[in-house]
């Protein structure tokens, strides 16, 4: 469950910014259908910073209903309080939820004793497979892989989803982790195919919020070791792939999921901002080059 094309999934909300349900279960129709492996629920991509505890915790469980078992949910976790993660992490603990994806802590800027024991403290207070979330442009740590290597020997941490779109990352974690049951995923979509190349597992993916069958098809192509053809498809894609992060993410790909009719608006939360008129055209663009407009 924890290979494939994997989104991100964004957190549809109205325009008064609360969460839309409606919305929120054509999405994840749309993945069904699309053949998506799996859904990260209130990860990054979902605004966890701005959900409340309760909206957050709704959210995770909402989803889970309007998905009846038809792909697996995965819950984000993150914080950068470690006792608040572990309240997040046992909140979802006897739902349904097949594990929780958790982002480094942000701001602190912990050592690397300091990221390991957190993570650790994490995976002793649950059963729930543990995935780690390394994104040092958006945290301000960077999880190396030395301290990968050391949580891989905790039972329930499986994997993690590497987002620094440094390659070499790959081999520096398999040559330190001796675990084929360690799954690496790409958490950078740009990257993620040459990820998948060098032995990833799969993508947590952003692009996939809005080209879920080509994602999913991609890293089918991927596992079959049909790199060639998958190619293709990437080149594609990968207007999309950059441009979705024009401004700060959810922002493009919230404007992108409601051009596409997949949500009905691209609201986000403040600090967040609607996508300004000069970035449209760009978003719209990639759209087309991907053969989705």
């Amino acid at each position: 469950m924890f290979t494939g094309s994997i989104v991100a999934l964004v957190t549809p909300m109205d325009d008064k910014g609360a969460v839309d349900r409606a919305s929120l279960k054509k999405l994840i129709d749309y993945h069904v259908a699309s053949g998506t492996s799996a859904i990260v629920s209130v990860g990054t991509t979902g605004e966890s910073a701005t959900l409340n505890h309760d909206e957050h915790g709704d959210v995770v469980l909402q989803t889970l209903e309007l998905a009846d078992g038809r792909i697996p949910v995965i819950a984000g976790t993150g914080a950068n309080a470690t006792a608040e993660a572990i309240s997040l992490t046992q909140r979802f603990a006897g739902t349904g939820v097949v594990g929780c994806l958790t982002v480094t802590p942000y701001y602190n800027r912990p050592t690397q004793e300091g990221l390991f024991q957190h993570f650790k403290a994490i995976a002793e207070h649950t059963d729930l497979p543990q995935i780690l979330y390394n994104v040092p442009s958006r945290t301000g740590c960077d999880l190396l892989p030395a301290t990968v290597a050391r949580l891989a020997k905790i039972k329930n941490i499986v994997a993690i989803k590497e987002a620094t779109g440094n390659l070499s990352r790959v081999s520096q974690i398999q040559v330190l982790v001796d675990d084929e049951n360690f799954h690496l995923l790409s958490g950078d979509d740009a990257s993620g195919l040459d990820f998948m190349q060098l032995g990833g597992k799969g993508v947590i993916s952003v692009t996939a919020n809005v080209a879920a069958r080509e994602m999913a098809q991609l890293c089918v192509l991927a596992s079959q070791g049909k790199f060639a053809e998958a190619r293709r498809l990437n080149q594609r894609l990968m207007p999309l792939h950059h441009d979705l992060f024009i401004e700060a993410n959810p922002i493009p790909v919230k404007w992108a999921c409601k051009a596409l009719g997949l949500m009905a608006t691209d609201t986000v939360r403040l600090p967040m901002t609607p996508l300004t008129d000069s970035a449209r055209p760009v978003v719209e663009n990639a759209l087309k080059s991907a053969g989705l407009l």
